[in-house]
């Protein structure tokens, strides 16, 4: 449920709410989104910029309340604004949009009169061209399908590669549009990718796919674990640099959610 900003400076101290909220902020009379997010762990007041959410989130103690995380985010509203204007700006992957396939720029083109789906078109000392028939109304939505496509096909080859290597089975593989992890693994085997790993370098994907299947052996991330990981990717640390450097990058792509209105 959301709360208007003038029910929230009214409300006195209650309970924890038991799922996420947006607070209204008002600076230099600019209008101002920012996502409340309780948290029993939490000690105190804190507002971070989680660019994969594409938002300012401002996470409250179990002792919080409504009242004073509004007033919390309220002082702190002139380092939102700032904060909000340095957010990349997203790429909705329309016909026009550039955005990097396997870590090399392409731009998207539109082909409307041509039958087919999704293509790459090369040419010699040219940016490659993704191009895409159909309506134009269309455009993002196959532009989307065909990366979840291409991540799925890609990883589902890696982690495959690497179970082989260690002698280990998996289940099943999803494809998901995760904001927190690039990947993960239950204990029965299955496994769970970002579909935005197709948009790095071919290194960056066959890292998150070895450090996945690395962990069929060891549910942790002990020194033992990190002894398979680089026993099947042995240039990991560059992988883990470029994630560090450039991983937030990938959250450009696709529909997000503004938090400005």
């Amino acid at each position: 449920m959301l709360y208007p900003a003038v029910m929230l400076r009214n409300l006195f101290k209650t309970a924890m709410p038991p799922a996420e909220q947006w607070l209204s902020v008002a600076h230099d009379g600019r209008e101002m989104k920012v996502r409340l997010r309780p948290s029993a762990r939490a000690r105190r007041f804190t507002l971070r910029v989680k660019v994969a959410e594409d938002a300012i989130v401002l996470t409250m103690p179990a002792r919080g309340s409504l009242r004073a995380a509004q007033d919390f985010a309220d002082r702190y509203a002139g380092w939102i604004a700032s904060r909000l204007t340095r957010l990349p700006e997203p790429v909705p992957l329309q016909a026009g949009d550039v955005l990097p396939l396997h870590g090399r720029e392409h731009i998207i083109v539109h082909r409307p009169g041509v039958r087919g789906t999704v293509w790459i078109e090369e040419e010699a000392g040219g940016t490659p061209r993704l191009a895409v028939a159909g309506q134009t109304e269309h455009v993002p939505r196959r532009v989307l399908d065909y990366l979840r496509r291409s991540a799925r096909q890609e990883l589902e080859q890696a982690a495959t590669r690497h179970a082989a290597t260690l002698g280990v089975t998996l289940k099943r593989i999803s494809i998901k549009d995760t904001a927190s992890r690039w990947g993960s693994c239950s204990s029965t085997g299955n496994l769970s990718f970002s579909w935005r790993l197709i948009l790095a370098p071919p290194f960056v994907l066959n890292y998150l796919a070895a450090h996945e299947v690395a962990h069929r052996i060891e549910m942790n991330h002990s020194a033992r674990f990190w002894s398979v990981v680089r026993r099947l990717d042995p240039d990991m640390d560059a992988a883990e640099l470029w994630l560090k450097r450039h991983g937030s990058t990938l959250y450009r792509y696709g529909p997000r959610n503004r938090s400005t209105s």
